[in-house]
């Protein structure tokens, strides 16, 4: 049975396969954000991700004729997440400094919503994330990609396994693992309650 969300998805296909450019507009603003973070989780980068985003809209736009069926945000989270990999394989055989990082605290710019009701816990929260983002980062691809997904997007296994490719299972151990790693990561920078 097909949810609403994927019912007015497949609406958008069919009319953007028809040449309707309007249609895949409002499949990349519906999905912008989640894509996104998704790489931004994957890469800790925020130039890196945003590449790999309109890369992977691109793609997506060119190949929209094989999907067939299915729900248009796993097909899409699938190719950001190739996307990412080819970027991390590319990093590991040439290895890049950004040039942001001669910036004065070296930390890329992030912007806090104006409801944070302090600097004090503004700072904590920011610091807090970076923690957290350095765990993931340290995470191999395969782990991240299951943590991200799961944890921070909120998919569902059979999601996840339609967007990595791997049978559910292999997703669950994979998730296992990453949580176990990111709880002893967390335990260690004092930020999750040991036993």
């Amino acid at each position: 049975m097909r949810r609403g969300a994927d019912l007015e998805d497949q609406a958008w296909v069919d009319e953007a396969l028809k040449g309707n450019v309007q249609s895949f507009n409002r499949l990349v603003l519906k999905y912008q954000d989640t894509a996104y973070n998704v790489a931004y989780r994957i890469l800790s980068d925020p130039d890196e991700a945003a590449d790999a985003v309109q890369d992977s809209f691109i793609k997506a736009f060119k190949r929209l004729g094989q999907l067939h069926g299915g729900s248009f945000k796993a097909w899409l989270l699938r190719i950001v997440t190739n996307s990412c990999y080819d970027r991390l394989r590319k990093k590991k055989r040439h290895p890049t400094v950004s040039m942001d990082a001669s910036q004065e605290d070296g930390e890329p710019f992030h912007q806090w919503p104006s409801h944070a009701p302090s600097p004090e816990e503004m700072a904590l929260r920011h610091e807090t994330e970076q923690i957290i983002q350095r765990g993931i980062s340290q995470l191999p691809p395969e782990q991240r990609t299951v943590l991200v997904l799961s944890d921070i997007e909120g998919l569902s296994y059979k999601e996840i396994a339609e967007v990595t490719q791997v049978p559910i299972g292999t997703v669950r151990s994979r998730l296992a693992r990453a949580r176990a790693r990111m709880r002893k990561y967390l335990q260690e920078e004092g930020i999750f309650p040991g036993k």
